[in-house]
């Protein structure tokens, strides 16, 4: 079973230009859950409302209730959008968002045409399933993706690679038309220059994409320019999103192989193949050469290499503020709640209250969630290298309250999961603001570690989501001048799901009225509803 959009998988493709208004009604046609939209990359300013967070920024939108989203894209890149309710992205319920430059201006590079990949991963299991597992004693977890999709095409029980290896374990597929498992064709002309956007809405692979034959120069993250630079692949975290350009100048009397395979966890899903086909070529003829081998999966090293390349281009990427105002040191591990496997941040499992916190705050509701700040850092004495001495932790639902317009330094902290010499890749990902990183490092973070940031010449790119490496830290720097209420969490979904996020809050006093069909459950439906009486939920 997957979740559609208008009967489509994945929803449809939007498209807009900066400086539109998007507006898009929700009708939820599931019959027994609730459902919301998160538009992934979208700052809406002004609008917090409008960010599709259930229990952060609005109520879920009830079975057989529509729900008009309205907001402005204010800057050019590529974007997606997806369910923020339970684990309905890895339900299937997204679909990519691109954003045009304004009329009459243009992209600081140059290209011919260009296609749009939304990189995805899929379960036989269901997202119910998955969730009942994620949630028991004992613990069963999701285990890997039996397919990565390209456009929610993909393979399974047989590999389109097959015929490159004949000691191959699957069957060969067909390139034939109408097959189940043909792949995504990109028709290309020779010598031309074309724009690939690439976005990754998987649930938990960390990918890594190449073009047989062909060397991409990367041109965008997450929405922001960057310095443009070539490499042969690009690493791709969850929540992540890049524009690279590529040139046709190979032989053009053959086709080549576009490969997604996974990173930073041991490989067992197939890669997934897309076929660059030069015209006038047929999509039919097999590349001669077989698809890119996807980098070692524990590389770390070359990773962290590709990451440290990102740099933000120069006169449109501003220098991040030479201090910060507040460091909130962020350790992210794996523990117990009575007998139950949970992600704790600072010893704290997230846990959503039923009143949408951005009503709560606006309307001074401080029965809706715990008032108690959530711990700023953790024990020096802490031991990242090791399972956790004392395995267990706490549930919460408190915020991290930060003072308006105040430049805040957030670091990272990675650190051993339940099993001894295990670490895993965390991509975080921050609603409503786009945050400098300033730099990677290996081990506990230090004091003194801030003269990692000073790289010379490096100029820290603007993103809103990055990737913490196993047993290291990532440190970012944001500047809270949104009024709202923000989520910041791991972009993996069962990772949130097992409490892996906090949310933080700025300058909600200075929002008009929340509109309160946003907030027609909880405490605030209460409010509304006039008698006392709790308003739908």
């Amino acid at each position: 079973m997957v979740m559609g959009i208008n009967g489509e998988f994945p929803g449809p493709g939007l498209r807009a230009r900066v400086g539109d208004t998007l507006q898009v009604n929700v009708t939820n046609k599931l019959h027994t859950e609730g459902v919301v939209i998160h538009w992934h990359g979208i700052l809406q300013k002004g609008r917090p409302w409008a960010d599709g967070t259930a229990s952060i920024s609005q109520c879920a939108i009830a079975p057989g209730e529509t729900f008009l989203y309205s907001f402005t894209v204010d800057k050019a890149g590529t974007y997606f959008y997806h369910g923020h309710y339970g684990m309905q992205r890895s339900a299937g319920l997204y679909g990519s968002l691109i954003v045009d430059v304004a009329e009459g201006e243009k992209e600081p590079f140059e290209y011919d045409g260009e296609f749009n990949l939304l990189l995805s991963d899929w379960w036989h299991k269901s997202v119910h399933e998955q969730e009942v597992g994620l949630s028991s004693n004992p613990f069963r977890w999701i285990n890997e993706p039996q397919s990565l999709l390209i456009n929610g095409r993909g393979q399974y029980n047989c590999s389109l690679a097959s015929r490159y290896n004949s000691s191959a374990a699957l069957p060969e597929c067909s390139l034939g038309g109408g097959e189940q498992w043909a792949p995504n064709v990109l028709k290309v002309l020779p010598n031309k220059t074309y724009r690939l956007r690439i976005a990754s809405t998987t649930s938990l692979a960390s990918l890594n994409l190449a073009i047989g034959g062909h060397n991409v120069t990367v041109v965008e993250a997450d929405g922001n320019y960057v310095q443009p630079f070539s490499t042969t692949d690009v690493d791709i975290y969850s929540g992540e999103t890049y524009s690279v350009l590529f040139t046709t100048n190979q032989n053009p009397d053959e086709n080549y192989w576009i490969s997604v395979g996974v990173r930073g966890r041991l490989p067992q899903t197939p890669q997934a193949l897309a076929l660059v086909n030069y015209l006038p070529n047929h999509a039919s003829k097999f590349p001669t050469s077989p698809p890119p081998v996807t980098p070692q999966w524990d590389d770390y090293n070359r990773s962290k290499a590709f990451s440290n390349r990102i740099q933000g281009l120069e006169g449109t990427t501003p220098p991040p503020p030479a201090d910060y105002d507040r460091r909130i040191m962020l350790l992210n591990t794996q523990n117990t709640i009575d007998g139950l496997t949970v992600w704790a941040i600072n010893n704290v499992s997230l846990s959503f209250p039923p009143t949408p916190y951005l009503g709560a705050l606006k309307y001074g509701i401080k029965a809706a969630f715990d008032q108690t700040p959530p711990p700023d850092t953790f024990p020096d004495w802490y031991d990242i290298m090791s399972p956790p001495a004392n395995p267990n932790a706490t549930t919460g639902n408190a915020i991290y309250t930060l003072d308006f317009n105040s430049t805040v330094d957030v670091i990272l902290q990675n650190a051993n999961t339940l099993q001894p010499n295990d670490s895993e890749i965390h991509p975080w990902h921050m609603h409503g603001h786009n945050f400098w990183v300033l730099g990677y490092g290996d081990g506990k973070f230090q004091r003194g570690d801030e003269k990692l940031f000073e790289k010379a010449g490096r100029r820290p790119p603007l993103k809103n989501t990055a990737v913490i490496f196993p047993f290291g830290w990532t440190a970012l720097r944001f500047v809270a001048d949104n009024p709202g209420a923000w989520p910041f969490h791991c972009h993996i979904e069962p990772h949130l799901h097992m409490g892996m996020g906090v949310v933080i809050a700025e300058g909600v006093e200075f929002l008009a009225d929340v509109p309160r069909e946003t907030l027609s459950c909880g405490l605030t439906g209460m409010m509304f509803s006039g008698n006392g009486e709790e308003g739908h939920n």
